[in-house]
């Protein structure tokens, strides 16, 4: 089993919070402070420089994955800051949470969690913590056709490659619908 850290800045109600779910139901452990990071794990930030792929199975099976809980509207500053070595951007995916249903790249950590599990090949992991959420196999479906894509890739050029050829055919979808 993978071994998954929720980075706690306890800015979203709790009660709401998909990292701390992660943790009642003991699929994550929580940590309040960067120096209680796993040194080599791979910490999933959108302000990162690189695109996780499958490539960082490895890393991320060997040292585990760092999810870093902020509220999107409080929490931008804080990821900016965190310049980690393994820092991983998520690949293109939509949001199938309440609160940002259908936004792209907007998602809940747990969200974050199940779509880099499922991009490393740990797809039975990622379904059990989309079976948390009401919405969790949401998620996999809307993004289903995405993530197979991204587990199947080989480089990162391919991973930006897909998104580039998603994004176009969502742009070109859109100016049909609009005639």
């Amino acid at each position: 089993m993978t071994r998954i850290y929720v980075l706690h800045y306890r800015q979203d109600d709790p009660k709401k919070c998909t990292a701390l779910k992660m943790v009642r139901f003991r699929v994550a452990r929580l940590i309040y402070s960067l120096r209680g990071m796993p040194k080599k794990a791979v910490v999933l930030n959108p302000f990162g420089t690189k695109v996780l792929t499958p490539l960082d199975r490895d890393l991320i099976l060997k040292y585990g994955l760092v999810v870093i809980d902020v509220s999107w509207k409080e929490g931008l500053s804080i990821l900016r800051r965190i310049k980690e070595r393994n820092c991983r951007v998520l690949p293109l995916l939509i949001a199938a949470n309440p609160t940002n249903y259908g936004k792209p790249t907007k998602l809940s950590s747990a969200e974050a969690v199940m779509a880099a599990l499922y991009i490393i090949g740990e797809i039975d992991e990622a379904m059990r913590i989309a079976s948390l959420f009401k919405w969790g196999e949401v998620f996999i479906k809307l993004n289903y056709e995405l993530l197979e894509a991204y587990r199947k890739s080989k480089t990162y050029e391919e991973v930006l490659e897909i998104q580039r050829e998603f994004l176009r055919r969502s742009l070109e979808g859109q100016g049909r619908s609009r005639l």
